[in-house]
């Protein structure tokens, strides 16, 4: 990656220091709404409607708030779209929570905002769901995906199912953030309490609960991407080191599999992308512009 992050500081308008960029919060005054076969799904859109779009998908279980470093840093060069996924943030939880449903309510989201052509941003679950939208649809120019894997047979079931405790007990919210983050950031008295702290308090109020949640676990575990060379879009993955719940690995795979693929690994673990934010925010905007530019 470019640079580490320890330089900046995160932020919402409850604002937090930590490693990375600033952090706002991601659904809250552009927040808007779609109706898609009977749900309500939300999302936030900022910048300048006239710019390449990105939108940013959510992995599993997680609200839009994961996003709250990337998206509103790049929300000046481009458009940004936060989709809070069905059972997330606002969004009715109603199933089904397959791939194939959420890959549709994408493309509900992207025709109310009035997008025809968009980048694609995806940590796990949600690079599965930007996988199967390149296959299905035809409004993705690129895709980013971050701690992907191209099947659910690559997913540590038990790692995931830690990661991913009742969103209603902080005490078990707190315990399962040794598989996000390194052991050097949580232990940070300057940078990584705070920032873990208000990070439970997100999940709390943001994260899928009960069926919801368990609709999203099982989306990633039943995930087939398909064959891979078929898929020409240009691709860049990124990858935690130390990503317990998909290996490093499998992420590499994913990249050479891809005829346009690109690895890029990450230190750290399953939220790489908070902890070193603003490395991985200059990657996606480096890589969104040079696909710009061709």
């Amino acid at each position: 990656m470019p640079r580490d992050t320890e330089d900046r500081a995160n932020g919402r308008p409850r604002t937090v220091a930590a490693d990375g960029g600033s952090r706002t919060e991601t659904v809250g005054g552009g927040t808007q709404k779609v109706t898609t076969d009977g749900t309500t799904l939300r999302y936030a859109d900022a910048g300048d409607p006239d710019r390449p779009t990105v939108a940013f998908l959510p992995d599993a279980g997680f609200g839009p708030w994961s996003w709250g470093w990337q998206a509103p840093a790049l929300a000046g060069p481009y458009r940004t779209l936060v989709s809070a996924t069905r059972g997330t943030g606002g969004s009715d939880a109603s199933a089904p929570y397959g791939v194939d449903r959420l890959a549709a309510d994408l493309d509900a989201i992207l025709a109310d905002a009035g997008v025809d052509r968009v980048h694609l941003v995806g940590a796990g679950l949600g690079g599965m769901v930007a996988l199967r939208y390149a296959r299905e649809y035809g409004r993705a120019r690129s895709l980013v995906l971050v701690g992907a894997a191209p099947s659910g047979d690559d997913v540590d079931d038990e790692a995931l199912a830690r990661l991913h405790p009742s969103a209603d007990d902080r005490s078990a919210l707190r315990e399962s953030l040794s598989l996000a983050f390194s052991e050097r950031f949580l232990t940070d008295a300057a940078v990584g309490r705070d920032v873990a702290e208000s990070i439970v308090e997100w999940r709390h109020d943001e994260d899928a609960r009960g069926d919801a949640l368990a609709g999203h676990l099982d989306a990633v575990l039943r995930f087939d991407a398909g064959p891979l060379h078929q898929l020409q879009l240009p691709t860049l993955v990124c990858h935690g080191v130390d990503d317990p719940v998909v290996p490093v690995g499998a992420g590499q795979t994913l990249a050479d599999a891809l005829p346009r693929g690109r690895f890029e690994p990450v230190e750290g673990k399953r939220l790489c992308y908070v902890e070193h934010s603003a490395a991985v925010t200059d990657a996606i905007d480096g890589f969104v512009d040079g696909v710009r530019s061709r």
